[in-house]
């Protein structure tokens, strides 16, 4: 099934693309069908896990490329564990959410949904992999679909927005490609299952620390971590917004994932040596981010350096080294694609109606759309962090995971929930309430079934992982152990 749902979307995508033009409209409805057949399948993966079984569990694997000369081999070698499940389950849901706010796309219908199928598989493809030959190629395989995403359906300066994400992305992926290099010609092989039982790494072309900060440059770029961070907003802002969607909800978590899989499980050594400068950049990040975020002006890059502070969590957590921050670290991925994902599906509504996201002109507007300010002010409270919440469970197991270790930078860290209280509800109280501007007199509220379905079903997941949260956090501690006990 896992390979099944890891590749269907890339045959529905090829079937989308193959409608004939006089029924392009179908686009969305064939593409629909295709993320809730996926989504149907993760629900279907989640509930069969085995939670007292095997680590790796639904493996597929076959011989890929082999040699009685080449000293290793390479293998389709597809499961998941606790960590990378509930984020394949995240993937397949916020598809779902981005095909459905995606409706009234006009331009070339049957190339969007197409590419946004083809994303879903790669996306897939990374949380599954457990061959690093293979989780490059599908790291790699998003960047096709996201450049002509953001190029020809996105807005303002979208094609430097493309190529910017584009070559930032190529440029961590060169560092990642030598590391994987480097890690499976002096293993011996691939395969992340044998790679996290190895001892010390002793034998390789390059040294171990410098393998780990190949891989760091990799997935810090994507998660981001700052200074790597300067692709990001632009990204954000000229996307069209299911694509920020996908963006800040799935893409942000390859780095994340990466630095737990790869950088932590693989070179333990190198990464307890390396906790407390991650913790400095974490913290960095947090504080850059919300300090940032406070002088924004446009809803979208408001949301975005956000991102850049709440994904810094991810890394702060992952620097503590212990089950209860990696656990954290791992909560905070996958609660930020939630909530993140309404933020921008709202600002996206707002968008549609108003055609400004400048937040100056806008004021008022909660009289016109009661809807969407009521989920947005959710959106917006989940964010900071409100307990009932998803934002709240995260970033607590974040803070007490970190704080015995590193106690001076997680107090920098709690600065940045003060902050986030301040720019989330600045924004509220600017853009939906005030004196109602004469110029919205005449917009409407979210009403179409397109709208209304995706937030209300984000809506709530968010408040039944806020009010439940060992829904996926008990998955999430069972994928964290082994890393942690690499690390210990």
């Amino acid at each position: 099934m896992l390979s099944f749902m890891t590749f269907f979307p890339l045959a529905g995508a090829a079937a989308v693309a193959l409608l004939p033009r006089a029924r392009e409209t179908w686009a969305r409805w064939l593409a629909l069908a295709v993320s809730l057949v996926v989504l149907g399948c993760s629900l279907a993966l989640f509930a069969a896990y085995d939670r007292d079984g095997a680590q790796f569990q639904f493996v597929d694997a076959h011989t890929w490329i082999s040699s009685d000369v080449a000293p290793f081999t390479v293998r389709y070698l597809l499961g998941v564990d606790g960590l990378s499940l509930p984020l394949v389950l995240l993937t397949a849901f916020l598809t779902t959410v981005a095909v459905l706010i995606s409706w009234n796309i006009e331009l070339r219908p049957r190339e969007y949904f197409a590419w946004l199928l083809v994303l879903e598989t790669s996306l897939l493809g990374v949380f599954s992999s457990l061959d690093l030959v293979l989780f490059f190629l599908f790291f790699e395989l998003e960047l096709l679909p996201m450049y002509f995403l953001i190029s020809i359906w996105g807005t303002g300066r979208r094609v430097y927005s493309a190529w910017k994400y584009v070559l930032f992305t190529f440029f961590g992926s060169a560092f990642m490609l030598v590391g994987i290099l480097a890690l499976g010609f002096a293993a011996g092989t691939f395969d992340m299952r044998e790679l996290q039982t190895m001892g010390p790494l002793r034998e390789a072309v390059l040294p171990a620390a410098v393998i780990f900060a190949f891989l760091m440059i990799a997935f810090g770029i994507k998660l981001p971590v700052v200074p790597l961070h300067t692709w990001l907003p632009d990204a954000h802002t000229d996307a069209p917004t299911a694509v920020s969607v996908i963006l800040a909800g799935v893409l942000l978590k390859m780095g994340g994932y990466g630095i737990l899989r790869l950088c932590f499980s693989i070179l333990p050594e190198v990464a307890r040596d390396a906790a407390v400068f991650l913790a400095a950049f974490a913290a960095l990040s947090i504080l850059y981010g919300a300090l940032v975020t406070l002088m924004q002006q446009d809803l979208k890059r408001l949301i975005a350096y956000s991102s850049v502070s709440h994904m810094g969590y991810v890394l702060l957590g992952a620097s503590a080294l212990g089950s209860v921050g990696l656990t954290g670290a791992a909560m905070q991925m996958f609660t930020h694609g939630l909530v993140t994902g309404l933020l921008f599906v709202m600002v996206g509504l707002v968008y549609d109606r108003t055609h400004t996201r400048a937040i100056p002109e806008l004021s008022g507007l909660a009289h016109r759309m009661p809807y969407v300010a009521t989920v947005m002010v959710i959106a917006g409270l989940a964010s900071l962090g409100l307990p009932s919440l998803a934002g709240f469970v995260s970033e607590v197991t974040v803070f007490l995971g970190t704080f015995p270790r590193h106690q001076f930078l997680t107090v920098l860290g709690v600065l940045g929930v003060l902050l986030a209280a301040g720019y989330i509800l600045w924004m509220i109280q600017r853009v939906f309430w005030g004196e109602p501007s004469p110029r919205w007199q005449g917009i409407g509220d979210a009403a179409a079934w397109w709208e209304r379905v995706p937030t209300l079903a984000l809506v709530v997941v968010i408040l039944l992982v806020g009010i439940y949260p060992a829904v996926v956090m008990d998955l999430f501690e069972r994928g964290v152990l082994p890393i942690a006990s690499r690390l210990g």
